[in-house]
């Protein structure tokens, strides 16, 4: 085809029906037809040619073209997204149908390939361009876990140290905006992924962004306005209650009562909370119930043979929850520019660039309010002091109002006291603001040349790209006088008999810039690529690579460097039996000289099942393929830092010596042995993936089983070694850094989507997720007890103590192991088992509890539908994992001291409450017995979320008539609605920090 036009849609089912000729002579004939989707849609801008001849024609807005044409020609019809239509022998005039083709190529490592010549075993994809017209969000990799087997949002099969490449640069994943992507794909596989080198061994994500396509200019415009609601705040006890349990708490120490009952009263009447504070820091005195975001994006793209483009300019605005002082401006705000254009030079160059801005600020106050909220205790102060409850005749006092410069709303001074001389609400109202600035600036430029000319199926291509990051602090920092009151009853009325100032009000109006930071990525790759049909049923390709990048960062001296030198080599027989080889050499500088270079050999064999004779006729299976890969990949992933390989010694902190009167000597300390033999870690792999559609291709599958080992990851040991290598005083240490530990990982992945037309409605459902297990196959450790070695189990194993309910008595701790070594304990205590029957409680009676998931539940798994009537389209999603746990291990839970008292301690154990208590008794003094890892803080991670519901409508076009829209489509979504589990208020729960929420939207996108 020579041209190629702009206009991409929703997937589509192919239905081909003949067009009506109506005969203008005996040679020619007029063609008159509608080409759609098969939702019904109308494809503006698809090509219809007559074959063999200049005669062309392009649909309009509602899909309609005319050609004339000669009674025995061929009519191609083409449109970009889909699969292009060859149509002859006409006799009826009736819509055409085109079959999607968005998923025809996938991006994989430094070549884009067809979809149905992906050999290599795992690789996902999904294009976003497809999925963000039903479901809009603003992050790129926002719940692709419910899309894409073996990626569960954190990790890949596992890992989650994946490298991510936007248009083949490692930038951050948020470097592109959902509406700028066309596709991402997940390179899982140790043959997916070896030809990135080291630094891609954990796994990639290969983000694509959008082209511009050939046809007239299209304008698109979206523009969404949504809400955020707290799901959930922490629930503490107010200022009467505390105190009580305070009070309770010095009991149970043997200490007198701090609070009496009377000031215990003055404080839970609420009379006078300046006087009787009761701050509740999550009162919508404080805080919004609704904090709002909003967005815009204009997206311009056309072009024509010569040069295409595509421009995004985009605005995100986000406010805060805190809702008093400073803090109302608080807002983080996002402005962005993309364009990328395409060149034709001429028959056999063309050539590529791609341009991004990006323009993060944000505004903040001087004060952590969250986490002020979730340890300050609610009598501690009052946060405000009323003015007008000192007597005019009380001149100290008014001396100190007069002369203060943060007199808040004309009628309050800030509270504090000579322990709260700063507090969130001082600093909030009077501490000053901050600003955050960064900005990103990328580039990419690429050239593709077509070598036929010197070897027929002989291409180059070479790409460059460069960022620049930079970030900085802006603050005013002021100071501020805060004053504790003196309370009087005149008369049965509340006023201050006098005022205590603590500190000065001052402010200097120097501007003070810190933590600024910058960060800078040079990438280049070169490459040759040949491909040769040996005979008819025999194919051959290779392509040689050279790629590389650095990326420097302020603070450290050595920058990080990934570079290979990358052949792979394909052949297969018949379309039917494949042969995939990849070779790289890799390079590090973290390793000794002659160390330095490492190998990743990796192999894939497949097998086109369907194109087998028994399933050439098979109403069952459309598409079927099975792949086996094995393969190593080298990587310094694990190697932490440079010079590892060397004898280290210092003088730095060494120890004093004095040698003869008046004289010091250092002495010259050892901090690691050499080891010029230190390598790289290994991944070796074994997988074997299955994929293919069945049902006519209503029912897509794809599913992986992996079994892999990181071999040798680097620790430096000293149970390896005789106990002379190392000294505590002075410190040192003659224990070199060595390739020792393994670690296993085995599991599936797996994808299902099921298409269906039932009538007018269109749907359909998917299922994606992943299973695996983790091993600490080999480990360097010595423990006295076998149930203590982490050898053979998972490698996020949770360890601790297993409990056996609280002490009831002092006879019973009597007659228990003993605890002391764990500190002080009591009745209400938790009393622990004796694992190695020793008779006391220590470090050797911790076992393995269970998985943690620090990288993902071990089962994770997503569901999707989509159905679509008419103009009208619904999208939910759902997610869950289970199998994993965790540890109530935060300050709601530990609670002792002079810690702020949650709602949990409401269960806490007294005589009275024995047979039931579900939390210790509570202390003064540190509770060190308690408050450590053991099965008594486990709980389940399981959870169902309903992620995402989006409902869209497309306005009829006869709606639209000939306004300036060509199409507009307004929605409403909602997303993180609601979470399902034994553990939801849990799980829902955000300690010393913003909390979750549910997020609501309207948008509207419009068509120029």
């Amino acid at each position: 085809m020579k041209y190629a036009q702009s206009n991409i849609v929703l997937l589509a089912l192919a239905v081909l029906s003949c067009l009506t000729l109506t005969a203008q002579s005996t040679n020619s004939v007029l063609v008159e037809a509608r080409v759609l989707n098969d939702q019904g849609t109308p494809i503006q801008d698809a090509l219809v040619e007559v074959d063999d001849t200049e005669l062309f024609s392009v649909t309009d807005e509602e899909g309609r073209f005319s050609i004339q044409m000669n009674d025995t020609s061929v009519l191609e019809i083409s449109a970009t997204g889909y699969q292009e239509v060859t149509l002859s022998g006409l006799e009826d005039q009736e819509d055409v149908i085109l079959i999607s083709n968005l998923d025809s190529k996938v991006q994989v490592a430094y070549r884009e390939v067809d979809k149905d010549e992906l050999i290599a075993g795992g690789i996902s994809h999904i294009n976003l361009e497809q999925l963000i017209e039903k479901n809009y969000t603003t992050y790129s990799l926002e719940n692709l876990n419910g899309f894409i087997g073996g990626f569960n949002g954190g990790n890949i099969w596992g890992m989650s140290n994946y490298l991510v490449l936007v248009d083949g640069v490692p930038r951050s994943a948020n470097s592109a905006l959902p509406i700028e992507i066309e596709q991402i794909s997940f390179l899982k596989g140790v043959s997916a992924i070896s030809l990135y080198g080291s630094r891609a061994a954990q796994g990639v994500i290969n983000i694509t962004t959008k082209r511009g396509q050939i046809g007239k200019q299209r304008i698109d415009v979206r523009v969404n306005a949504g809400l955020f609601v707290p799901k959930r705040y922490p629930k503490y006890l107010g200022s009467a209650e505390y105190m009580t349990l305070y009070n309770e708490a010095r009991a149970n120490d043997g200490l007198a009562q701090l609070y009496s009952d009377e000031t215990i009263y003055n404080y839970g009447s609420n009379t006078n909370s300046y006087r009787y504070p009761n701050v509740n820091y999550y009162s919508d005195a404080y805080l919004k119930k609704v904090n709002q975001r909003y967005d815009a994006t204009l997206q311009i793209s056309g072009g024509n043979e010569s040069a295409k483009y595509y421009t995004d300019i985009g605005f995100l605005r986000t406010g805060d929850f805190v809702n008093f002082g400073q803090a109302r401006q608080n807002k983080t705000e996002r402005f962005n520019v993309r364009g990328n254009v395409d060149l034709k030079i001429n028959d056999w160059i063309k050539a590529s660039l791609g341009a991004n801005a990006i323009y993060y600020s944000g505004r903040g106050v001087n004060a952590n309010y969250w986490e002020s909220a979730a340890t300050v205790r609610p009598n501690r102060f009052a946060p405000l002091i009323p003015v007008d409850r000192i007597p005019a005749d009380n001149q100290a006092a008014q001396l100190l109002v007069d002369n203060s410069s943060n007199l808040i709303d004309g009628r309050f001074l800030l509270g504090g006291t000579q322990l709260d001389q700063t507090n969130a609400f001082a600093s909030i109202y009077a501490g000053g603001y901050n600003t955050y600035t960064s900005r990103e600036f990328q580039f990419n430029t690429a050239i593709d040349a077509d070598l036929n000319r010197a070897l027929k199926g002989l291409t180059f291509r070479t790409m460059f790209g460069v960022d620049y990051a930079t970030s900085y602090n802006q603050s005013y920092n002021n100071q501020y006088a805060v004053y504790q009151a003196s309370w009087n009853t005149m008369n049965g009325v509340d006023e201050i008999g006098g005022l205590t100032k603590y500190g000065q009000d001052a402010t200097d109006g120097i501007q003070n810039i810190n933590n600024s930071a910058y960060q800078q990525t040079i990438a280049f790759s070169s490459q040759l690529n040949y491909s040769a049909d040996i005979d008819q049923n025999q194919h051959f390709s290779a392509m040689l690579v050279a790629g590389g990048w650095q990326q420097t960062q302020s603070g450290a001296y050595h920058r990080i460097s990934n570079v290979n030198l990358g052949l792979q080599l394909a052949y297969d027989y018949k379309n039917k039996y494949y042969l995939l080889f990849n070779e790289a050499a890799i390079h590090s500088a973290r390793l000794a000289k002659g160390n330095r270079t490492g190998y990743s050999p990796t192999a894939t064999l497949a097998w086109k099942i369907d194109k087998e004779p028994f399933l050439e006729n098979s109403t069952l299976i459309d598409d079927l393929q099975l792949s086996v890969t094995a393969g190593i990949v080298s990587t310094d992933l694990g190697i932490n830092d440079y010079y590892l390989y060397e004898n280290v010694y210092t003088q730095t902190d060494g120890a004093w010596y004095s040698w003869r009167d008046g004289a010091l000597t250092r002495t010259t300390d050892s901090r690691q042995g050499g080891n010029k033999g230190l390598t790289f870690a290994k991944r070796k792999e074994f997988n074997v993936e299955l994929k293919g559609s069945l049902f006519e291709k209503s029912f897509d599958f794809q599913t992986a089983f992996f079994r892999n080992r990181m071999k040798g990851n680097i620790i430096q040991a000293s149970i390896l070694y005789p106990n002379y290598f190392q000294n505590f005083y002075p410190n040192s240490s003659f224990i070199p850094y060595i390739n020792y530990e393994n670690d296993d990982r085995v599991g599936f992945d797996f994808d299902f989507t099921y298409h269906h037309r039932s009538g007018s409605v269109n749907w359909s459902l998917g299922v994606a997720g992943i299973y695996y297990d983790t091993q600490a196959s080999k480990r360097a450790e010595m423990f006295e007890d076998a149930y203590q070695y982490r050898e053979g189990l998972p490698l996020d194993g949770l360890w601790g103590l297993r409990s056996d309910g609280l002490f009831d008595n002092e006879e019973e701790i009597a007659n228990a192991p003993s605890q002391d070594a764990l500190g002080n304990v009591a009745p209400g205590d938790i009393k622990y088992i004796d694992q190695n029957n020793d008779g006391v409680i220590n470090a050797q009676d911790e076992v393995y509890l269970g998985k943690a998931g620090w990288n993902g539940a071990p089962l994770s798994a997503g569901i999707h539908l989509s159905a679509t009537w008419k103009n009208l389209s619904l999208f939910a999603l759902a997610t869950g994992q289970t199998g994993a746990y965790a540890m109530k291990n935060s300050s709601y839970f530990w609670i002792d001291g002079e810690d702020k008292y949650s709602i949990i301690t409401r269960d806490r154990w007294t005589p009275e409450t024995a047979d039931t208590a579900t939390f210790p008794r509570l202390t003064t003094q540190n509770s060190a017995n308690n408050y450590r890892s053991s099965d008594y803080w486990i709980y389940k991670t399981d959870r169902i979320d309903l992620a995402k519901i989006q409902l869209s409508y497309e306005l009829p076009q006869n709606v639209l008539g000939d306004s300036l829209f060509k199409n507009l489509n307004i929605y409403i979504s909602g997303a993180n609605l609601l979470t399902i589990s034994p553990e939801r208020e849990l799980l829902e729960l955000n300690i010393g920090g913003a909390p979750q929420t549910r997020f609501y939207n309207l948008g509207v996108k419009a068509l120029f």
